[in-house]
Order: structure tokens, then C-alpha cells, then sequence
């Protein structure tokens, strides 16, 4: 066997700097995703109101659940998280088979990028839709196209003027992240209806409980009657369950496959299937967090509102503030983060002048009131 000679160290570092592994062509053009802030150096108590985490935590049950599941963290997991899909499915109403679970639902949307958007596609989203929408479409190697909104909300009729032929994903937020908008369920159905067959369209459904309106749905009907819809959804938001990383999907039979013959064997924990599972159960923490959060999120808006600041309607577990322009809204940053207030700034969901801001505890949310008046009282222009 011939031996592979090393290298002498001054040959290495005479190598010219571009002989190395290069990944493939556009990653390095893809932008990281940033997440919110959550220190605050210098301040003693830190309300973390930048991720939209909710303030009731987890379930009882969820977390008796994880501790458990350290006494089998020498197993593997059940590749195919089934008694978490057949919880799904017992809880909705759905055919565990149609159900796919992953590492977030943020892993499923990459993964449903990957199976169908190659070199070239072009993958819609709107114009202040989720940041992950775009990097999935640049990693699957396709071209990102955006469709502009109407007063914050996601347009139809603009969406479906960016299909072409080489579409082959629609990303869609309902309701959206950092706005807090939706659409109804008839518009849902109108770009179901509209869209080419062959084109997919992803409806990111992760606030969906928080969305109590009457004209609201997650548009997990229409999947059951079209081969071309999927809804995602999450554990990370009113299960409280993001550190865990838990999302699911309901999908056709034809998605479900395709998913499941590229997502990693085991891209669900056992503790996660567990916690999840578990947390489905308690149906009584779920509606106190929706109560919370319809009591709070409508004093929030109003008496942030009073203070002269626009706060667009959200059916989130979170309010889009608005300042005069970029300047101020990062001064408002400064000042509530001097307080030990944390919230969400949105310039790279093209928001500049906006802060985005989770629905907390009541301590936290009189903090935040408190904290803007304060703001607005020493003569800083607001909007």
C-alpha cells in the first residue's frame, strides 16, 4: 500500500487560499437567520418578550413526560414517531399516515423545499413572510420570488401573479409572523383553488391556536380534499415545547412519502414524542394560554394605542409596533432593553420601523406599557 506522504508545513501555507471545499453554488449568498435578542447586559431581571414563547410554559404533563424520558436515553426512538402521530391524529381529528413529524416545523420546511424545489425553481412567499421561507428556498437551489402584501396582510391575487411555470412552492404564514395578519378561510381556499395543480402550497399554520377569530382556519380541510396542500404545524408555541423541537405536518399520501424517504431516520427524540404526545392531553392548559392571550394581547393593543402608537391587529400571541421611522424604533429598542425588556426588531423582515412584541406575563406586559410610556413622555416621536 502506498503511504500518503504529509505535506510540509511551509508547502501548506503556500497554497493558494481558494484551493479548498467549496459548498455548493449560492450558500454563502444564503443570510443566517438571526433569532431575537434575549440578554439585556447590566439589567437584573430580563423579560424575554423577542421570541413569542409563551408565558404559561409547558403543560404538567409535558413535563413529567421529558423527565421520564431520561430513563431511556440509551434507546433510539421510534423512527417513526407513531404514537405522536396517532396522537395528532386522536387530538385532530386526522390520518395518522398523512402525518410526518420532524425537529421543528422549521425542519419541515426544509425538507419540503428540498423534495420539490431543484436549481432553478422558483419558490413563492410574501413580502413579510417567515424568514426561513427564503434561506429553504436558496439551500434547495432555487430562485426566492416574493408576492407584495396589502396593508400588512398576505394578497391572493399577488401571490398568484408570480406563478410561472417554474413554480413549484408556495410558502404562506397563516397567521403571519412578525405582522400578526391572516386571511380568511375563503381567501385560503381561493389560492388553493387558483394555483396550478402541480404547484404546492405550504400553509405555515404555527399560531393557529392563538387565531380565534370566527372566519379563521388552519386550512387542514382543504389537505384532505387536494393533492397539492400541506399545513405545518408546531409545539413551540402555545405547548411551550421550543426547546424541545417538535413540529408536524398533515399532507397528502403522495408528500408523506416523499418526505419520509429524505428526512433523517431519527429526526425526532424520543423525549420529544413523549413531551409532545403528553402535552396533547391537556386540553385545559392549552385554553388558558388561548384565554391569556385574547385577555392580554387586546390590553396590550389598547393601551399601547393610547400612547399614540399604531400596533396592527394581530391574531398571534403578539403585537407589530409602529414607529415614525428606522431611528426611532431603535431608540424605543434601547430604551425598553435598558428595562430589561426584550422585544423582537423586524428590518429583516423589511419592518425597520416596527418592533415586534410577545404577549407575556402580566408582570411583563404593565412593564412594557409602563416602559413606552415612559419612552413617548420624554418627547421621543413615535409615529
Amino acid at each position: 500500500m502506498t503511504k500518503i506522504q504529509a505535506m510540509p508545513a511551509v508547502g501548506k501555507a503556500s497554497l493558494d487560499a481558494a484551493v479548498r471545499p467549496r459548498p455548493l453554488a449560492g450558500v454563502f449568498s444564503i443570510d443566517p437567520y438571526v433569532p431575537g435578542k434575549s440578554s439585556a447586559p447590566g439589567v437584573a431581571k430580563v423579560y424575554k418578550l423577542s421570541s413569542n414563547e409563551t408565558p404559561l410554559g409547558p403543560s404538567p404533563l409535558a413535563i413529567e413526560a421529558f423527565r421520564s424520558a431520561a430513563d431511556h436515553l440509551d434507546a433510539y426512538p421510534d423512527g417513526t414517531a407513531g404514537v405522536l402521530r396517532a396522537a395528532i391524529g386522536k387530538r385532530f381529528g386526522l390520518d395518522p399516515a398523512r402525518i410526518v413529524c420532524g425537529n421543528g416545523s422549521d425542519e419541515l420546511l426544509h425538507l419540503l423545499a428540498s423534495a420539490y424545489i431543484g436549481p432553478g425553481d422558483e419558490g413563492i412567499f410574501t413580502e413579510h413572510g417567515f424568514l426561513v421561507y427564503k434561506i429553504a428556498i436558496l439551500a434547495a437551489g432555487g430562485v426566492p420570488v416574493v408576492a407584495k402584501e396589502t396593508r400588512l396582510t398576505a394578497n391572493v391575487d399577488a401571490i398568484l401573479g408570480k406563478v410561472t411555470s417554474r413554480t413549484k412552492v408556495v410558502f404562506f404564514a397563516n397567521p403571519n409572523n412578525p405582522t400578526g395578519t391572516y386571511l380568511p378561510v375563503a381567501e385560503v381556499e381561493r389560492l388553493a383553488d387558483s394555483l396550478p395543480r402541480d404547484v404546492l402550497l405550504v400553509i405555515d399554520a404555527a399560531y393557529a391556536e392563538y387565531a380565534t377569530q370566527t372566519d379563521y382556519a388552519t386550512g387542514q380541510d382543504l389537505v384532505s380534499s387536494r393533492e397539492n396542500v400541506v399545513v405545518t404545524r408546531t409545539f413551540s408555541k402555545i405547548h411551550g415545547l421550543a426547546s424541545v423541537r417538535l413540529g408536524w405536518c398533515y399532507a397528502p399520501a403522495d408528500v408523506c412519502d416523499a418526505l419520509n424517504r429524505i428526512r433523517p431516520p431519527f429526526n425526532t427524540s424520543g423525549a420529544a414524542i413523549q413531551t409532545g404526545a403528553a402535552s396533547l392531553q391537556d386540553e385545559a392548559h392549552i385554553e388558558r394560554a388561548i384565554a391569556h392571550n385574547d385577555r392580554w394581547r387586546e390590553w396590550l393593543a389598547r393601551e399601547i394605542g393610547a400612547l399614540g402608537i399604531e400596533t396592527t391587529p394581530s391574531a398571534g400571541n403578539f403585537l407589530l409596533l409602529h414607529f415614525a421611522d428606522p431611528a426611532r424604533a431603535a431608540d424605543a429598542d434601547r430604551f425598553l432593553t435598558s428595562r430589561g425588556l426584550i422585544l423582537r426588531a423586524v428590518g429583516a423582515y423589511g419592518l425597520p420601523h416596527c418592533l415586534r412584541l410577545t404577549v407575556g406575563a402580566e408582570e411583563a406586559n404593565r412593564l412594557v406599557v409602563e416602559g413606552l410610556r415612559d419612552f413617548v413622555s420624554q418627547g421621543n416621536a413615535i409615529g
